[in-house]
């Protein structure tokens, strides 16, 4: 496998278990957790493989969800 694609899944997996390392920021979490998730995706359109990306889009929709939507009807 090519070695760019490789550093892309390695670096996928480093954002996801950062994130699970940050204890008191949630807004901090999601933004890295959804960098993870974003780099999961290009990764799986590279070895595609769909089962790497769909619940990659899924969770980075619901950390989008969360930090943006989510936040505008709390602060109303």
């Amino acid at each position: 496998m090519n070695v760019y694609v490789d550093f892309i899944g390695y670096a996928a997996s480093a954002f996801i278990v950062g994130s699970f390392l940050v204890h008191n920021n949630i807004r901090l979490l999601r933004i890295i957790n959804g960098i993870g998730c974003v780099l999961f995706v290009i990764y799986g359109y590279f070895i595609n493989s769909w089962p790497v990306i769909l619940p990659n889009v899924f969770i980075f929709l619901v950390q989008v969800y969360y930090l943006f939507i989510y936040k505008k009807t709390i602060e109303k």
